[in-house]
């Protein structure tokens, strides 16, 4: 092998299970993950931090007598590969028995998709810096009341991945992805507030650096002036990033290994009522554009649409080869992975609650009087096995059903079983925020806590 070539990953996983078998493993995978990541950090339209970063290696996870192994190496060798091998094998050895460890079969078919895009490679890194420099631009110039630039980003990743194992799998994807982030401080008056955003996207062509800036602007602007309003119930308008993070919460509860734990507030409960009728719940690995999307996951299982949520009642899990094998069911194909160093978990890829028919604006309007919810703090104090949160809450007061008074200091308390029981609308306007996308909601008869 040529010094400066590198190796494909096909070729490498092949490899290794060629020497697996000739070690009589049981089973064994090979899972290699290259990835290169570009961010830049501006501030008064000099660059304050470029990173570029390159990443490779390969990750081997070996059954045998229903006992797992794990090791990694970013070697690449041969001999960095098979010394990989013998640890994955010793560690079988010392790992306790689990008959519902497996593999999976190679599918008869796994979705088209192409995630790669080329233009990434033809616009020039002085290209890419001038993008965050527009980002940022857009933002300043938005209002004069916007003072600071506390963030502004951009950052694209490539990566390629192949899979192989002892049962016949064998596949390679490669993907990209790219976004952009800001967040600006407007004041007034002594007052301070800041505004964020941000966006990725699987097509460079697609990212609206000018939007995203003057978005974040204008989020900060129209928080000048926010103040605390006496204790009260009434509907709350969400932001569909702000249902993005209770979808975050939510989606560990849809884990089969959390269920199958007793980690889950759902357990027991398919088939049966658990949101308004409005509330349809899904995690779709092959979404067009979804930019935790890939043909395959991570132990080579078809991705697909999963329904998880339908019409309020739930369907069921998000299941991997192993929690569906205790089931007696088939995996969804959401073995994810965070890198080659650790066998696939479970997880959600691109999870969202699916758009309704309303418009956004005249689900505010026919609200009357109530909160627009437009920021949480402290998510990661909410307990997802309980499905509890009290929450620091700020947004705009809707009154006559304009948009008036902007919020803050609020807390907003209760369980996302009940919240999610007394949705009353449901936008048309899905967006995804990373892995997670959601619609504008309306909640009706919520307790925000004040003064």
């Amino acid at each position: 092998m040529n010094r400066n070539e590198k190796p494909a990953g096909s070729e490498l996983t092949a490899a290794i299970i060629e020497e697996a078998k000739r070690r009589k493993a049981e089973h064994a995978e090979a899972f290699f993950d290259r990835e290169e990541e570009l961010s830049v950090e501006v501030r008064g339209g000099e660059v304050e931090n470029l990173k570029v970063a390159r990443d490779a290696g390969l990750g081997i996870r070996v059954i045998q007598g229903n006992r797992m192994g794990y090791a990694y190496t970013t070697g690449l060798t041969r001999g960095d590969l098979t010394d990989a091998l013998d640890a994955a094998l010793a560690n079988a050895q010392a790992a306790g028995e689990d008959h519902y460890y497996n593999l999976p079969q190679p599918a008869v078919s796994y979705p088209q998709m192409d995630l790669d895009d080329p233009h990434l490679d033809e616009v020039s890194l002085e290209e890419k810096i001038e993008l965050a420099r527009r980002l940022e631009r857009s933002g300043r110039s938005f209002d004069p009341l916007v003072r600071l630039t506390e963030q502004v980003s951009y950052e694209e990743v490539r990566y390629e991945i192949a899979i192989a194992n002892t049962e016949g799998v064998a596949l390679t994807s490669r993907g990209s992805y790219c976004g952009g982030a800001a967040a600006f401080v407007a004041e007034r008056d002594g007052d301070q507030q800041t505004g964020f955003s941000v966006d990725y996207v699987c097509r460079l062509k697609d990212l609206d650096v000018e939007t995203l800036g003057k978005e974040a602007a204008h989020k900060a602007v129209r928080m000048l002036g926010a103040r605390r309003l006496n204790t009260r119930r009434a509907p709350v308008v969400i932001d569909p990033y702000v249902v993005a993070s209770f979808l975050g919460m939510l989606a560990a509860a849809f884990s089969a290994e959390a269920v199958q734990k007793g980690r889950s507030l759902f357990a027991g409960k398919t088939g049966e009522r658990v949101a308004s009728n409005m509330v349809n719940i899904a995690d779709h690995g092959a979404r067009p554009g979804g930019v935790l999307s890939a043909p395959f996951d991570g132990e080579g299982v078809p991705t697909q649409r999963t329904s998880l949520v339908e019409g309020g009642i739930l369907q069921g899990f998000l299941h991997n080869s192993y929690t569906a094998a205790k089931d007696g069911v088939s995996s969804t194909g959401n073995a994810v992975r965070g890198s080659f160093q650790s066998p696939p978990q479970l997880g959600s890829t691109n999870f969202y609650l699916a758009p309704g028919n309303g418009d956004p604006q005249e689900i505010v309007r026919e609200t009357g009087d109530g909160l627009y919810l437009t920021e949480v703090m402290g998510m990661h104090t909410a307990n997802p096995i309980s499905g509890d949160f009290s929450l620091g809450a700020a947004g705009i007061w809707i009154e006559n059903g304009e948009l008036t008074t902007p919020v803050r200091g609020m807390v907003i308390a209760g369980n996302i079983l009940e919240l999610l029981e007394r949705v009353d609308a449901v936008g048309s306007d899905l967006r995804f925020f990373g892995g997670k996308g959601a619609p504008t909601i309306r909640v009706a008869n919520l307790t925000i806590s004040g003064q």
